[in-house]
């Protein structure tokens, strides 16, 4: 691949240690070809277009919370009959970026209707496990226990009940070319797998973890730590699955091979502040049954991997 032009450009004004500038960054490194861009409303939308600037030099559109997905497909539908027309000659690329508020929660219908379509187009989504740009809401990724200002920890209730949803396992059973779990600290990773996802022939989706300081509750200096802290406890193994086959990679491989020690889940809650009530005594069953639950959940993607 030759040397990838400046696509989303330094000035913008997302937080500090905020992990969504570098995982779209790497996205968009990973193809030489035009792109165009869908966005749906949140952080990253707000923080690269606020009037009279943008951080973007590719086709982009702003779009609703939940229709990102709807939006990116409509562009490549249009696209591909101009193109049967002869009126477009370019090989063009289509991907569309929301938070996992924007697809795990509002955005889902829009996603699985595209990717039942088969439109020629990635989806990214940008994990930081709540609604951060509306006031740090839980979601449907949110983890559980962490304290949100939809689900505060006190007395009663240890913050978030209920484990998050598994996306990627949901968006892999529509039977789409590709799907991907991805980290910002092992670039070659999410290089390699965005690669893969533009080049499909089919819908792709990548499922990116993207640690906020602000939100839970960490040093900006600590987000890289934290993303490879992910990988590490398997809160977030990473793994992709091309036409139906499951594939360990990166530290997951290394960790189903032996080659590298599975962390405890408290290494992962000691870390964020979010997490930080739960070190009470009162909590610990919670804390022993959430790390059963991403121990079951490593032993089923590790056969689905065949290991």
């Amino acid at each position: 691949m030759s040397k990838s032009p400046t696509r989303l450009t330094s000035g913008h004004r997302l937080c500090a240690g905020c992990g969504e500038g570098i995982i779209v960054r790497q996205v968009l490194m990973a193809t030489d070809k035009p792109v165009v861009v869908s966005n749906a409303t949140g952080c990253f939308e707000v923080s690269t277009s606020i009037y009279p600037y943008t951080a973007w030099n590719v086709p982009w559109i702003h779009t609703a919370f939940g229709n990102a997905a709807a939006t990116c497909a409509g562009t490549e539908a249009a696209y591909q009959a101009l193109k049967r027309q002869g009126k477009i000659k370019e090989d063009v690329r289509f991907v569309a970026f929301a938070g996992d508020g924007g697809t795990y929660d509002i955005g889902f219908q829009a996603l699985s209707g595209a990717l039942e379509r088969g439109h020629q187009m990635m989806y990214v989504c940008m994990n930081n496990e709540a609604y951060m740009n509306t006031g740090i809401q839980r979601s449907g990724a949110t983890a559980l226990g962490a304290s949100t200002t939809t689900s505060p920890a006190g007395s009663v209730i240890p913050g978030k009940v209920g484990y998050p949803k598994d996306l990627t396992m949901i968006v892999a059973s529509h039977n789409i070319p590709y799907v991907a779990q991805v980290s910002p600290h092992n670039w070659r990773d999410m290089i390699a797998k965005c690669g893969k996802g533009f080049e499909c022939k089919g819908p792709a989706f990548i499922n990116a973890m993207s640690p906020c300081p602000r939100g839970w509750r960490t040093d900006p200096s600590d987000t890289i730590a934290l993303a490879l802290l992910s990988v590490e406890t398997c809160v977030w193994p990473l793994y992709e699955v091309e036409n139906g086959n499951y594939r360990l990679t990166a530290e997951s491989a290394k960790i189903a091979e032996g080659k590298l020690a599975k962390r405890p889940l408290t290494d992962w809650l000691n870390a964020q502040g979010r997490f930080k009530h739960l070190m009470k005594d009162k909590w610990r069953d919670l804390i022993e049954d959430a790390q059963a639950d991403i121990d079951k959940k490593w032993e089923r993607l590790q056969k689905l991997c065949k290991l």
